[in-house]
């Protein structure tokens, strides 16, 4: 099954806003809009006319009705919250939301080294529903990217159900961004900033509870007050929510390289509520992992920028980074970003998406080589029409100058990663 693909970005409209007429400015519209193109333009235009056909909701029983997310008493519906997690295998290991990042070929490697489960990029509902090319472009999916949790920001109860719709077809929860922290959402009222709004998020999540045939899950931060944070949770599970994802920041703790996510406050959330909970925040490598799931008790734990430097994580494998000098067990797991930046960019052509979502992530996978060869990374940037051949051209290059940056696993991790068929291929 194949989807139509990628594109046109909702925050990307409000950059193009800018009306210098500069050498540089235009030189710079010029590569934004040709890294706005579908990766495969150039190559098959007949990738656009394909339609996604519907999978059903589950292989060998019949769609339930919608509504079932709030249909009987409490007892009930939590029961079925739980029901539906099971039946998905309970995952663990989940690729985060990422603006521009976590789209289908992104998905699909992280999927080959170990996620259990992944979440889309977030979701404009409003552009969604108004828009057929952002639609085809930003949502794209295969059958084997289950299971699949499709989010979308949104403060219009009526529009995001109309959204929810047009998707849930193909994923296993229709997911609500409550998170987001950035002035964007901000300005646009929505994510983090509908914490103000509690009466609205209920809207938001009632809608889509009473009127769809897949579950309702929201994604959400912390208030500074735990007790404020308990009672929100609790006031979504009550309106229909079937899974929260909780970061464990505030709204306003935005740098997670500075700031450690409360896991004590996620526990907390987990113990308040009935339904599955899943934890995002600190999860650096595996052994971030099992800390997080063992001092938290939460179902699941999400990642999201470490992923993004290193797809494998979720494998056993980390960066050079959180290997500590003189610390015996960890050594080169044959494998770097170079190998996993090849994989990724054969799944952009099997998985067509926008050029800007490639060449960000060349710049997360080898950000690192960069500092060594900075004039490669030049390279990248002034070349504003990107091609295959010209990517695998550039690691081709870095290879021939002799840059390798291997990632690391534990040795008691090395066996059983490839016997789980974890080992990179890059032929």
């Amino acid at each position: 099954m194949k989807f139509k693909t990628p594109s046109l970005h909702p925050l990307n409209s409000l950059l193009s806003k800018n009306t210098s007429k500069s050498p540089m400015a235009s030189t710079l519209a010029h590569c934004s809009d040709l890294d706005d193109l579908l990766c495969c333009d150039q190559q098959d235009d007949r990738l656009r006319d394909q339609s996604p056909e519907a999978p059903p909701f589950c292989a060998d029983e019949p769609p339930p009705p919608p509504g079932w997310c709030l249909s009987g008493g409490a007892d009930s519906r939590i029961e079925r919250a739980w029901a539906h997690w099971s039946r998905l295998g309970r995952p663990k290991l989940i690729v985060a939301p990422m603006v521009d990042n976590s789209e289908l070929p992104f998905r699909m490697l992280c999927r080959k080294y170990g996620a259990d489960a992944a979440y889309t990029p977030m979701l404009h509902s409003r552009i969604f529903t108004e828009n057929e090319k952002y639609r085809s472009q930003e949502f794209t999916t295969c059958e084997e990217d289950r299971p699949l949790f499709v989010q979308f920001c949104a403060n219009d109860p009526d529009t995001l159900l109309e959204a929810a719709r047009r998707v849930e077809p193909y994923c296993d929860y229709v997911d609500i961004n409550l998170g987001c922290p950035q002035r964007i959402a901000k300005r646009g009222n929505y994510g983090a900033f509908l914490m103000d709004k509690l009466p609205l998020v209920k809207s938001l999540v009632e809608k889509l509870a009473l009127n769809l045939e897949v579950p309702v899950s929201c994604k959400i931060r912390l208030f500074p007050d735990l007790q404020d944070t308990i009672k929100y949770a609790r006031m979504l599970e009550e309106a229909g929510c079937s899974l929260l994802a909780v970061h464990g920041r505030t709204r306003d703790e935005k740098d997670g390289k500075k700031i450690r996510a409360n896991w004590d406050a996620i526990k907390a959330v987990r113990e308040s509520v009935r339904i599955p909970v899943l934890a995002n925040g600190n999860t650096r490598h595996m052994d971030d992992v099992h800390r997080c799931l063992a001092e938290t008790g939460v179902e699941g734990v999400l990642s999201a920028e470490s992923l993004l430097e290193n797809p494998a994580l979720f494998a056993g494998y980390r960066t050079a980074e959180w290997v500590v000098d003189g610390e015996k067990g960890n050594s080169d797991g044959k494998l770097d970003q170079a190998d996993l930046l090849v994989e990724y960019l054969k799944l952009c052509e099997q998985y067509p998406v926008p050029w800007r979502m490639i060449r960000s992530h060349m710049h997360k996978m080898l950000g690192e080589w960069f500092k060594v060869q900075p004039q490669v990374r030049d390279e990248l940037n002034a070349q504003s029409k990107l091609t295959f051949e010209f990517l695998y051209g550039l690691v081709d290059r870095l290879g021939e100058l002799g840059v390798r940056i291997p990632l690391y696993q534990k040795d008691s991790l090395a066996a059983g990663v490839s016997q789980n068929g974890f080992a990179a291929s890059t032929s």
